[in-house]
């Protein structure tokens, strides 16, 4: 429901703003949010970010954000603050592109300030459940960005790949959000093509295949998605990683949609034969997505927590809540999180390190495929 201190729309003592240009804060000014927060900028929107370094909040706002596009570089100023104190409401969405391990603190500031309507997750993992507690599920749109980017320092940030954005129709417990959605989607198509589709869930559950698979990949050795699959244990481990992930959310009655344009399960390898398909659909992947650095792989870089435990550890937990296993998702959690206590560094030997706790190589055991999917 709409906060109590949050102005009605329709009411005519509301702020013009309500009545005019829809109000968005973004909520996290890094690699994702920082492209986002530029590109609305740059559109006209009325955009403000909010973030805790302040020397890259004084640069956003002076001279301005430097945005690489895919090798195309641009300044563009963007209206700032360190300060949740310093925002001046309403706004009409709240797009939270901040990581994993400061989303609480920061939302349940945000909700009890009441100047937000409608939340918008847009980070990785299965983080949502978590959100929705603090935000109310008919306040929360679920979304996916299958682009990546890059946090190059105070003030500079890059895209890297190009892909679309997904919102979701409904909120966590299947309400119906109504207009909401499409409004946001016809916002966001000023940073990528956003498209709004009935079962988020789907495409959540893609996009942690994509993140435990090649963000785990990429944080244990510290390289992009395509030099991981490059390297000798590189595409053995991804497919092994991409199965385990694949075959839990199967089990959960997911049924994963498209990610990076192509079907989950034409990566997941249960036998030998399974694997020129899914050497097609590794290739058309990373054709795509190849120079993607993981938001893993930077947060090591500049010792911060990862998000390793709502990826990695979110394929490991849903297992378990099934009564399985997801041993070599357990085990890149391990391995990240001792490259974040110190204990090890992230590089090829890792990543070695990885493949050799697996064995010899061998099919993994065959299970049910999804159904309707086809395979070979």
């Amino acid at each position: 429901m709409t906060p109590p201190n949050f102005p009605d729309r329709d009411d005519p003592a509301a702020p013009a703003s309500l009545a005019g240009r829809p109000r968005v804060l973004v909520v996290g000014a890094g690699a994702i949010g920082g492209v986002v927060a530029a590109k609305l900028a740059r559109a006209g929107h009325d955009v403000t970010a909010l973030d805790a370094n302040r020397e890259h909040v004084a640069r956003l706002t002076s001279p301005g954000l430097r945005l690489d596009e895919l090798g195309t570089p641009s300044v563009v100023p963007v209206p700032a603050v360190a300060d949740m104190a310093d925002l001046r409401g309403p706004f009409h969405f709240a797009l939270l592109t901040l990581k994993a391990p400061y989303l609480e603190p920061v939302l349940t500031g945000l909700v009890s300030r009441g100047i937000v309507r409608t939340f918008v997750s847009l980070g990785n993992g299965l983080i949502q459940p978590r959100v929705a507690a603090i935000t109310g599920p008919d306040r929360l749109i679920t979304g996916i960005v299958e682009w990546g980017a890059t946090n190059i320092g105070p003030g500079h940030v890059a895209q890297t790949t190009r892909a679309p954005i997904i919102l979701g129709r409904s909120g966590p417990g299947g309400q119906d959000l109504g207009e909401r959605p499409g409004q946001l989607a016809g916002i966001l198509d000023a940073a990528a093509p956003t498209v709004v589709v009935d079962d988020i869930n789907g495409h959540v559950w893609a996009k942690l295949l994509l993140n435990s698979t090649f963000s785990g990949l990429g944080a244990v050795s510290g390289l992009t998605y395509g030099q991981v699959a490059a390297e000798p244990p590189g595409e053995w481990l991804a497919y092994r990683l991409w199965t385990e992930g694949y075959d839990v959310a199967c089990a959960a009655g997911v049924r994963p949609g498209e990610v990076a344009g192509i079907r989950p399960a034409d990566l997941a390898v249960h036998t030998d034969a399974d694997r020129p398909r899914a050497a097609g659909a590794l290739a058309a992947l990373l054709s795509r997505l190849g120079p993607t650095k993981a938001s893993m792989s930077q947060d090591l870089e500049r010792g911060r927590p990862t998000e390793v435990d709502v990826i990695n550890g979110a394929v490991v937990a849903q297992a378990a809540a099934l009564g399985r296993t997801a041993p070599l998702n357990q085990r890149v959690v391990e391995l990240v999180h001792e490259c974040e206590r110190g204990a090890r560094r992230p590089g090829r030997d890792t990543l070695a390190a990885l493949r050799a706790a697996l064995g010899p190589a061998a099919p993994v055991r065959h299970l049910s495929p999804e159904p309707g999917a086809r395979h070979g």
